[in-house]
Protein backbone atom coordinates (compact mmCIF):
# COMPACT_ATOMS: atom_id res chain seq x y z
CA UNK A 1 0.00 0.00 0.00
CA UNK A 2 0.92 3.70 -0.40
CA UNK A 3 2.97 4.54 2.62
CA UNK A 4 1.74 7.09 5.30
CA UNK A 5 3.05 10.40 5.45
CA UNK A 6 3.37 11.22 8.67
CA UNK A 7 3.70 14.59 9.96
CA UNK A 8 5.48 15.30 13.81
CA UNK A 9 3.48 18.99 14.37
CA UNK A 10 6.01 20.91 16.65
CA UNK A 11 4.13 23.87 16.18
CA UNK A 12 5.00 26.66 18.94
CA UNK A 13 5.64 23.60 21.83
CA UNK A 14 9.42 25.41 21.52
CA UNK A 15 8.11 28.50 23.63
CA UNK A 16 10.08 30.31 21.38
CA UNK A 17 13.70 28.71 22.42
CA UNK A 18 15.75 27.96 19.31
CA UNK A 19 17.31 25.38 21.83
CA UNK A 20 13.89 23.69 22.14
CA UNK A 21 13.07 23.88 18.56
CA UNK A 22 16.11 21.96 18.05
CA UNK A 23 15.47 19.16 20.51
CA UNK A 24 12.02 18.53 18.94
CA UNK A 25 13.77 18.33 15.31
CA UNK A 26 15.67 15.52 17.05
CA UNK A 27 12.83 13.77 18.99
CA UNK A 28 10.83 13.75 15.60
CA UNK A 29 13.69 12.20 13.65
CA UNK A 30 14.19 9.44 16.22
CA UNK A 31 10.65 8.50 16.21
CA UNK A 32 10.71 7.76 12.37
CA UNK A 33 8.18 10.85 11.43
CA UNK A 34 8.81 11.35 7.57
CA UNK A 35 8.21 15.57 8.53
CA UNK A 36 8.82 17.66 11.42
CA UNK A 37 6.29 21.20 11.42
CA UNK A 38 7.04 24.50 12.92
CA UNK A 39 5.14 27.54 12.47
CA UNK A 40 6.14 30.81 11.02
CA UNK A 41 4.60 34.30 11.95
CA UNK A 42 4.63 37.68 12.47
CA UNK A 43 2.19 38.18 15.40
CA UNK A 44 1.68 42.03 14.51
CA UNK A 45 0.71 40.94 10.86
CA UNK A 46 -1.78 38.07 12.00
CA UNK A 47 -3.53 39.59 15.18
CA UNK A 48 -5.22 42.63 16.43
CA UNK A 49 -4.08 44.36 19.68
CA UNK A 50 -7.53 43.38 21.20
CA UNK A 51 -8.18 39.68 19.97
CA UNK A 52 -9.09 37.09 22.62
CA UNK A 53 -7.49 33.43 22.89
CA UNK A 54 -9.13 31.01 22.32
CA UNK A 55 -10.59 29.14 25.14
CA UNK A 56 -8.45 26.14 25.12
CA UNK A 57 -5.76 28.43 25.17
CA UNK A 58 -6.47 30.50 27.74
CA UNK A 59 -6.84 26.79 29.86
CA UNK A 60 -4.11 25.14 28.45
CA UNK A 61 -1.70 28.35 29.19
CA UNK A 62 -3.20 29.36 32.63
CA UNK A 63 -3.42 33.09 31.90
CA UNK A 64 -5.98 35.34 29.70
CA UNK A 65 -3.44 37.84 27.76
CA UNK A 66 -4.32 38.46 24.53
CA UNK A 67 -3.85 37.01 21.52
CA UNK A 68 -0.68 38.93 20.54
CA UNK A 69 1.00 39.37 23.66
CA UNK A 70 0.62 34.90 23.62
CA UNK A 71 1.57 34.56 19.52
CA UNK A 72 4.88 37.27 20.12
CA UNK A 73 6.17 34.87 22.69
CA UNK A 74 6.22 32.33 20.53
CA UNK A 75 7.56 33.61 17.81
CA UNK A 76 11.09 32.16 16.30
CA UNK A 77 13.36 34.41 14.03
CA UNK A 78 13.54 33.34 10.84
CA UNK A 79 17.25 32.76 10.79
CA UNK A 80 16.06 29.61 13.43
CA UNK A 81 14.42 28.08 10.82
CA UNK A 82 17.37 28.23 8.65
CA UNK A 83 18.88 26.03 11.27
CA UNK A 84 15.83 24.22 11.82
CA UNK A 85 15.44 22.97 8.06
CA UNK A 86 19.41 22.36 8.27
CA UNK A 87 19.06 20.30 10.81
CA UNK A 88 15.99 18.57 9.94
CA UNK A 89 18.19 17.78 6.79
CA UNK A 90 21.02 16.43 8.51
CA UNK A 91 18.92 13.51 10.54
CA UNK A 92 16.97 12.71 7.37
CA UNK A 93 14.09 14.16 8.02
CA UNK A 94 11.74 16.97 5.45
CA UNK A 95 11.33 20.33 7.13
CA UNK A 96 7.76 21.80 6.70
CA UNK A 97 6.30 24.64 8.39
CA UNK A 98 3.16 26.89 8.24
CA UNK A 99 2.70 30.24 7.22
CA UNK A 100 0.30 32.51 8.88
CA UNK A 101 0.92 35.78 6.52
CA UNK A 102 2.32 36.58 3.64
CA UNK A 103 6.01 37.53 4.54
CA UNK A 104 6.26 34.54 6.04
CA UNK A 105 5.13 32.36 3.36
CA UNK A 106 7.60 34.63 1.03
CA UNK A 107 10.39 33.31 2.97
CA UNK A 108 9.49 29.40 3.31
CA UNK A 109 9.12 29.36 -0.28
CA UNK A 110 11.61 31.66 -1.49
CA UNK A 111 14.26 31.48 0.49
CA UNK A 112 14.00 28.25 2.35
CA UNK A 113 12.36 26.66 -0.60
CA UNK A 114 10.40 23.98 1.63
CA UNK A 115 9.09 21.67 -0.95
CA UNK A 116 5.45 21.54 0.57
CA UNK A 117 3.45 24.66 1.87
CA UNK A 118 1.02 23.54 4.62
CA UNK A 119 -2.00 26.02 4.86
CA UNK A 120 -4.02 26.08 9.01
CA UNK A 121 -7.26 25.59 9.31
CA UNK A 122 -7.55 28.94 9.96
CA UNK A 123 -6.71 30.08 6.57
CA UNK A 124 -9.18 28.24 4.60
CA UNK A 125 -11.36 31.13 4.27
CA UNK A 126 -8.61 33.71 3.53
CA UNK A 127 -8.86 33.60 -0.25
CA UNK A 128 -6.33 36.41 -0.72
CA UNK A 129 -3.76 34.15 0.93
CA UNK A 130 -4.80 30.97 -0.81
CA UNK A 131 -4.05 31.98 -3.88
CA UNK A 132 -0.53 33.76 -2.50
CA UNK A 133 0.47 30.25 -1.45
CA UNK A 134 -1.24 28.79 -5.26
CA UNK A 135 0.69 31.06 -6.90
CA UNK A 136 4.27 29.77 -5.32
CA UNK A 137 3.95 26.82 -7.32
CA UNK A 138 4.14 23.93 -4.39
CA UNK A 139 2.84 21.20 -3.17
CA UNK A 140 0.06 22.08 -1.01
CA UNK A 141 -1.31 20.52 2.49
CA UNK A 142 -4.58 22.14 3.45
CA UNK A 143 -6.32 21.88 6.69
CA UNK A 144 -9.94 21.48 7.08
CA UNK A 145 -10.90 22.54 10.55
CA UNK A 146 -14.29 24.20 11.43
CA UNK A 147 -15.37 24.12 7.13
CA UNK A 148 -17.68 22.48 5.47
CA UNK A 149 -17.90 21.25 1.90
CA UNK A 150 -18.63 24.42 0.16
CA UNK A 151 -16.01 26.24 1.83
CA UNK A 152 -13.38 23.31 1.29
CA UNK A 153 -14.31 23.34 -2.50
CA UNK A 154 -13.96 27.25 -2.84
CA UNK A 155 -10.52 26.73 -1.04
CA UNK A 156 -9.84 24.40 -4.07
CA UNK A 157 -11.17 26.41 -6.46
CA UNK A 158 -9.21 28.84 -5.93
CA UNK A 159 -5.76 26.70 -5.41
CA UNK A 160 -6.50 25.31 -8.76
CA UNK A 161 -6.77 28.74 -10.31
CA UNK A 162 -3.61 29.86 -8.61
CA UNK A 163 -1.67 26.98 -9.53
CA UNK A 164 -2.49 27.20 -13.14
CA UNK A 165 -1.48 30.34 -12.68
CA UNK A 166 -4.84 32.24 -13.48
CA UNK A 167 -5.16 35.75 -14.45
CA UNK A 168 -7.69 38.21 -13.28
CA UNK A 169 -9.10 35.94 -10.11
CA UNK A 170 -13.02 36.21 -9.55
CA UNK A 171 -15.01 34.05 -7.91
CA UNK A 172 -16.25 32.65 -10.83
CA UNK A 173 -12.86 32.51 -12.43
CA UNK A 174 -12.47 30.26 -9.42
CA UNK A 175 -15.26 28.01 -9.85
CA UNK A 176 -14.64 27.64 -14.00
CA UNK A 177 -10.82 26.51 -13.18
CA UNK A 178 -11.56 24.33 -10.57
CA UNK A 179 -14.07 22.52 -13.14
CA UNK A 180 -11.66 22.11 -15.62
CA UNK A 181 -10.48 18.94 -16.62
CA UNK A 182 -6.78 20.51 -15.73
CA UNK A 183 -7.97 21.99 -12.72
CA UNK A 184 -8.84 19.00 -11.25
CA UNK A 185 -5.69 17.10 -12.36
CA UNK A 186 -3.43 19.66 -10.66
CA UNK A 187 -5.01 19.80 -7.24
CA UNK A 188 -4.75 15.80 -7.44
CA UNK A 189 -1.24 15.85 -8.34
CA UNK A 190 -0.45 18.82 -5.89
CA UNK A 191 -2.93 19.00 -2.97
CA UNK A 192 -3.90 16.67 -0.05
CA UNK A 193 -6.46 18.38 2.45
CA UNK A 194 -6.83 17.01 5.93
CA UNK A 195 -9.32 16.38 7.80
CA UNK A 196 -9.31 18.14 11.19
CA UNK A 197 -11.50 19.09 14.77
CA UNK A 198 -10.25 22.65 15.62
CA UNK A 199 -10.36 22.26 19.77
CA UNK A 200 -7.48 20.78 21.64
CA UNK A 201 -8.14 18.07 22.66
CA UNK A 202 -10.46 17.13 20.26
CA UNK A 203 -13.88 15.07 22.19
CA UNK A 204 -14.05 12.06 20.61
CA UNK A 205 -17.15 12.75 19.58
CA UNK A 206 -16.30 15.56 17.77
CA UNK A 207 -13.72 13.46 15.82
CA UNK A 208 -16.09 12.41 13.29
CA UNK A 209 -13.26 9.74 11.03
CA UNK A 210 -16.33 9.08 8.71
CA UNK A 211 -15.60 12.26 6.90
CA UNK A 212 -12.68 11.41 5.33
CA UNK A 213 -14.07 8.82 2.66
CA UNK A 214 -16.63 11.29 2.33
CA UNK A 215 -13.52 13.77 1.57
CA UNK A 216 -11.81 11.28 -1.20
CA UNK A 217 -15.39 10.41 -2.89
CA UNK A 218 -16.11 14.66 -3.35
CA UNK A 219 -13.48 15.61 -4.05
CA UNK A 220 -10.78 13.19 -5.56
CA UNK A 221 -8.26 14.20 -3.97
CA UNK A 222 -5.62 12.38 -1.38
CA UNK A 223 -6.88 12.98 1.87
CA UNK A 224 -4.87 12.57 5.67
CA UNK A 225 -5.49 13.55 9.16
CA UNK A 226 -4.79 16.42 11.70
CA UNK A 227 -5.40 14.98 14.76
CA UNK A 228 -5.97 16.81 17.99
CA UNK A 229 -7.69 14.07 20.38
CA UNK A 230 -5.65 12.69 23.21
CA UNK A 231 -3.50 9.59 23.07
CA UNK A 232 -2.26 7.93 20.02
CA UNK A 233 -5.51 5.75 18.96
CA UNK A 234 -7.34 7.85 16.64
CA UNK A 235 -4.38 8.85 14.49
CA UNK A 236 -3.90 5.17 12.88
CA UNK A 237 -7.71 4.15 12.58
CA UNK A 238 -8.30 7.64 10.32
CA UNK A 239 -5.12 6.01 8.35
CA UNK A 240 -7.36 2.23 8.64
CA UNK A 241 -10.17 4.09 6.43
CA UNK A 242 -7.57 5.88 3.96
CA UNK A 243 -5.80 8.96 5.59
CA UNK A 244 -2.55 9.35 3.49
CA UNK A 245 -1.69 11.69 5.35
CA UNK A 246 -1.01 11.78 9.36
CA UNK A 247 -0.53 15.20 11.44
CA UNK A 248 0.08 15.17 15.18
CA UNK A 249 1.16 17.47 17.61
CA UNK A 250 4.35 16.17 19.96
CA UNK A 251 5.89 18.33 22.88
CA UNK A 252 8.91 17.52 25.41
CA UNK A 253 6.43 17.45 28.61
CA UNK A 254 2.41 17.60 28.12
CA UNK A 255 3.16 19.76 31.58
CA UNK A 256 5.28 22.73 30.60
CA UNK A 257 3.72 26.47 29.64
CA UNK A 258 1.92 27.12 26.60
CA UNK A 259 -0.54 26.67 24.63
CA UNK A 260 -0.63 23.98 23.10
CA UNK A 261 1.35 21.58 25.20
CA UNK A 262 -0.92 19.95 27.03
CA UNK A 263 -3.37 18.49 23.87
CA UNK A 264 0.23 16.94 22.75
CA UNK A 265 2.20 13.80 22.84
CA UNK A 266 5.27 12.98 24.54
CA UNK A 267 8.14 11.88 22.75
CA UNK A 268 7.28 7.84 23.88
CA UNK A 269 3.95 8.63 22.77
CA UNK A 270 5.28 10.09 19.39
CA UNK A 271 7.64 6.73 19.56
CA UNK A 272 4.46 4.38 19.93
CA UNK A 273 2.25 5.93 17.25
CA UNK A 274 4.65 5.72 14.68
CA UNK A 275 5.57 1.85 15.37
CA UNK A 276 1.62 1.37 15.37
CA UNK A 277 1.09 3.53 11.82
CA UNK A 278 4.02 1.19 10.27
CA UNK A 279 2.61 -1.89 11.68
CA UNK A 280 -1.12 -1.15 10.37
CA UNK A 281 0.94 -0.49 7.04
CA UNK A 282 1.61 -3.95 7.04
CA UNK A 283 -1.82 -4.93 7.93
CA UNK A 284 -3.54 -3.15 5.41
CA UNK A 285 -1.16 -4.53 3.06
CA UNK A 286 -2.97 -5.16 -0.92
CA UNK A 287 -6.35 -3.76 -1.91
CA UNK A 288 -5.79 -6.84 -4.29
CA UNK A 289 -7.82 -9.93 -2.84
CA UNK A 290 -6.00 -13.40 -3.20
CA UNK A 291 -4.46 -15.95 -1.05
CA UNK A 292 -0.89 -14.90 0.94
CA UNK A 293 2.03 -16.83 1.08
CA UNK A 294 0.98 -17.58 4.57
CA UNK A 295 -2.24 -19.36 3.58
CA UNK A 296 -0.62 -21.64 0.95
CA UNK A 297 1.21 -23.88 3.34
CA UNK A 298 -2.78 -24.06 4.41
CA UNK A 299 -4.62 -24.41 1.21
CA UNK A 300 -4.79 -28.50 0.66
CA UNK A 301 -5.41 -28.76 4.64
CA UNK A 302 -8.18 -27.07 5.12
CA UNK A 303 -10.27 -27.08 1.61
CA UNK A 304 -11.76 -30.30 0.51
CA UNK A 305 -12.26 -32.50 -2.76
CA UNK A 306 -14.56 -34.43 -4.05
CA UNK A 307 -14.07 -38.44 -2.55
CA UNK A 308 -15.95 -41.36 -2.28
CA UNK A 309 -18.36 -42.18 0.30
CA UNK A 310 -18.48 -45.40 0.10
CA UNK A 311 -17.11 -48.27 -2.16
CA UNK A 312 -17.43 -47.81 -5.54
CA UNK A 313 -16.93 -50.26 -8.05
CA UNK A 314 -15.97 -49.76 -11.69
CA UNK A 315 -18.72 -49.52 -13.98
CA UNK A 316 -21.20 -48.33 -11.23
CA UNK A 317 -22.76 -44.43 -12.01
CA UNK A 318 -21.80 -41.80 -9.33
CA UNK A 319 -24.64 -40.97 -7.02
CA UNK A 320 -25.90 -38.41 -4.42
CA UNK A 321 -25.36 -41.30 -2.25
CA UNK A 322 -21.91 -42.45 -2.94
CA UNK A 323 -19.91 -39.29 -3.26
CA UNK A 324 -19.13 -36.24 -1.13
CA UNK A 325 -16.53 -33.74 -0.15
CA UNK A 326 -13.64 -34.16 2.48
CA UNK A 327 -10.23 -32.67 3.04
CA UNK A 328 -7.83 -32.54 2.23
CA UNK A 329 -7.93 -30.46 -1.17
CA UNK A 330 -5.43 -32.35 -2.77
CA UNK A 331 -8.29 -33.55 -5.46
CA UNK A 332 -10.79 -32.93 -8.07
CA UNK A 333 -12.68 -29.46 -6.83
CA UNK A 334 -16.42 -29.67 -5.13
CA UNK A 335 -17.45 -27.54 -8.03
CA UNK A 336 -17.04 -30.82 -10.46
CA UNK A 337 -20.22 -32.70 -8.07
CA UNK A 338 -22.91 -31.67 -10.62
CA UNK A 339 -20.93 -32.82 -13.09
CA UNK A 340 -20.14 -36.12 -11.86
CA UNK A 341 -23.16 -36.87 -10.74
CA UNK A 342 -24.89 -40.27 -13.35
CA UNK A 343 -21.21 -40.57 -14.73
CA UNK A 344 -19.72 -43.68 -14.50
CA UNK A 345 -16.82 -44.38 -12.62
CA UNK A 346 -13.82 -46.13 -15.01
CA UNK A 347 -12.03 -47.67 -11.76
CA UNK A 348 -12.90 -49.11 -8.39
CA UNK A 349 -12.50 -46.39 -5.02
CA UNK A 350 -12.76 -47.40 -1.47
CA UNK A 351 -14.63 -44.89 0.95
CA UNK A 352 -12.20 -41.63 1.28
CA UNK A 353 -10.76 -42.44 -1.97
CA UNK A 354 -10.07 -39.24 -3.33
CA UNK A 355 -11.56 -39.05 -7.08
CA UNK A 356 -9.76 -38.46 -10.02
CA UNK A 357 -9.27 -35.01 -11.32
Amino acid sequence: MEKIFVIAEAGVNHNGSPDLACKLVEIASQAGANAVKFQLFNAKEIVTREAERAEYQKKNSGDSSSQLEMLKNLELPKEVHTELKALSKKLGIEYMCTAFDSQSLDFLADELDVNTLKVASGEITNAPFLLETAKKNKRIILSTGMSNNSEIKMALSILAFGLLDGEAPSVEAFKEAYNSKEGRSILKERVTILHCTSEYPAPNDQVNLAVIPMLQKEFDISVGYSDHTEGVLVAPLAAAIGARVIEKHFTLDRNMEGPDHSASIEPQDLKQMMKELRRLEEILGSPIKKETQAEKKNKEVVRKSLVAKKKILKGEKFTSENITTKRPGLGKDPIGYWDMLGKTSTKDYNADDLLEK
